[in-house]
């Protein structure tokens, strides 16, 4: 098994420059259009809890983490956007503001502050399906 496939990736991807090989592009016209689309930016998948050992240190907006303030970690929507995240096991629902980076793996969508995982009826330690819907 190899404990590096993006590494192999790259390498192939590195190869394939070297012969000359062209790789397709997304007009930019349509990564205009869903970025400029965030209103109505909407996905599921996991949602995980912030560690506690976390509490106080920087985000990536430059704020502290604060594990009893309703916010919550996503690899692109910009800093403040407010999301409705929905816990897809019990149907609780809960804004959190975005203000932070993450997750790093890639079935996981948001990363969720302790107070946001509480009013979701997720666990401290856990995660849960959930469904994400930017609402400003």
């Amino acid at each position: 098994m190899n404990k590096f496939p993006l590494f192999r990736a790259m390498t192939f991807g590195a190869l394939l420059l070297a012969a000359g090989a062209a790789f397709p592009q997304a007009p930019a016209t349509e990564a205009k259009a869903a970025s400029a689309g965030a209103a109505d930016h909407r996905l599921s998948g996991l949602a995980a809890v912030y560690s506690d050992r976390l509490n106080g240190h920087k985000t990536a907006s430059g704020k502290r983490y604060d594990k009893t303030a309703l916010t919550a970690a996503h690899p692109t929507l910009p800093f403040g956007s407010k999301v409705k995240v929905t816990n897809e096991k019990n149907g609780k629902s809960v804004v959190v503001t975005i203000n932070d980076r993450g997750p790093t793996q890639p079935e996981r969508v948001l990363d969720l502050s302790q107070a946001a995982a509480k009013k979701l009826g997720i666990g401290p330690k856990g995660m849960a399906p959930v469904n994400v819907e930017v609402v400003s």
